[in-house]
């Protein structure tokens, strides 16, 4: 029986893979330019644009100048100019003939206030706006051009205070891991020592846990390749990416040092920061976990990152506004005018939480206020003026009456005269 089986030929099932493999060869230009859309979230003096700039080992965003001393009424009227914002970093990076468009999404002003009082939802909003823009844009008719700028990944910097995590960080925390994929990491990790760090992992861990929110985990597989079980080297390249993937989930919160100054080490220029007692290597994996990240990032897991994005949280929240969407046309049945495609309406926005945009209105409340009492001053004015005018008027009219009067008496005296 089994020989009959042997001799029957093959339909060209076992082919499939060769025809996958074409068509990727075919459209090699598709995938020879990427788009990454990093936003980067923390208080000021973190390291986040040291951070950026070894990361890709170039100046993508200059350090801004020292702070100057300030004032009381000077820092207060400054600050109070000062939000939440959000300023995007475009540009362009070639390695081996690959193209990475790299948008890094700055947030400058989080968590800088006394008040810090819903300071996640500006950054909540801007990740759900992106996600509302690339969806009309699937709407229109010609979609093979498309402009992408919903956020891959969160790079949340928390402060090394080896103490818990702050009130502020866990509500924004759990709400960006609802909406895009939340990487934690420990800056400037330097200053506390190995047993600190450990404890202060430990820490964030169970409040991560305690919270549930969501960080990025790379995927594991645990079984090995089909295609590469008859191939050593692929089966032996498979277990060491399970590995390097465990040790990646191991090492979260990724404690980072950053650093642009390059220092030489028996011949080799490395990226560090020295201090009286020693140089701590940015890439070295015993002093932090920057290159653990810099893989994640970029070596093993950026198309992870893209398309999570794409299949999974873009996903919800499309489900979410179409739903929303059928709800909102179902309440509405009596209304037989909409025909054809049926366009999303624009979500509400929120701004009314920005420090910045209640400056401005109540800046505006005032300017409004000032202006009607200025014409209501004039108005005033005015009115007074006609009044002090129908006066003069009164007056002149009974002086012409006493005029007349005299006249009208003299003429009557000069007739008895005339008799």
């Amino acid at each position: 029986m089994s020989s009959v089986k042997a001799n029957i030929p093959e339909i060209g099932i076992s082919e499939l893979p060769n025809q996958v493999y074409k068509k990727i060869l075919t459209n090699a230009s598709e995938y020879n330019e990427q788009t990454l859309n990093l936003m980067i979230v923390g208080e000021s003096g973190l390291g986040k644009t040291t951070f950026i700039n070894t990361l890709f080992q170039t100046t993508l965003k200059p350090k801004q100048g020292a702070y100057e001393r300030e004032g009381v009424d000077e820092f207060s009227k400054k600050s109070s100019n000062k939000t939440t914002s959000i300023e995007i970093i475009r540009c362009l990076l070639e390695e081996k003939n690959f193209t990475l468009k790299l948008n890094l999404i700055d947030t400058p002003g989080y968590g800088d206030f006394i008040n810090n009082s819903k300071a996640w939802l500006p950054l909540c909003d801007f990740v759900d706006e992106q996600y509302d823009h690339f969806m009309r844009q699937e709407q229109q008719p010609f979609r093979r051009a498309k402009f992408d700028l919903r956020v891959h990944a969160v790079i949340f910097f928390i402060r090394p205070t080896n103490g818990t995590l702050k009130p502020l960080d866990v509500i924004t925390m759990r709400e960006l891991s609802k909406k895009s994929n939340l990487i934690p990491v420990i800056a400037k990790s330097d200053t506390l020592n190995k047993e600190e760090l450990i404890q202060f992992k430990a820490k964030i861990r169970k409040v991560i846990e305690e919270q549930n929110i969501q960080i990025f985990t790379p995927p594991i597989f645990e079984e090995e390749n089909s295609f590469a079980a008859g191939d050593e080297d692929a089966a032996s390249n498979n277990r060491a990416a399970i590995q390097h993937a465990k040790q990646l989930v191991e090492s979260m919160p990724f404690a980072i040092i950053g650093s642009e100054e390059q220092y030489e080490i028996n011949g080799n220029k490395v990226f560090g920061r020295k201090y009286p007692w020693g140089l701590i290597e940015v890439e070295n994996e015993t002093h932090c976990d920057f290159r653990k990240l810099r893989s994640l990032l970029l070596r093993t897991n950026l198309l992870d990152l893209i398309h999570s994005t794409n299949d999974f949280h873009y996903e919800v929240y499309r489900k979410t506004r179409l739903q929303a969407n059928n709800e909102e046309n179902n309440t509405n049945t009596n209304n037989n005018n909409n025909k054809g495609i049926n366009i999303l309406p624009a979500p509400v926005r929120k701004m009314s939480h920005n420090p910045r945009f209640k400056e401005e209105e109540l800046a505006l409340k005032r300017y409004f206020t000032e202006q009607v009492k200025v014409e209501e001053q004039r108005f005033r004015q005015w009115e007074q003026n006609i009044v002090n005018e129908r006066i003069r008027l009164n007056n002149d009219l009974e002086e012409e009456q006493n005029k007349v009067k005299k006249l009208e008496d003299q003429i009557r005296v000069l007739q008895m005269k005339s008799k």
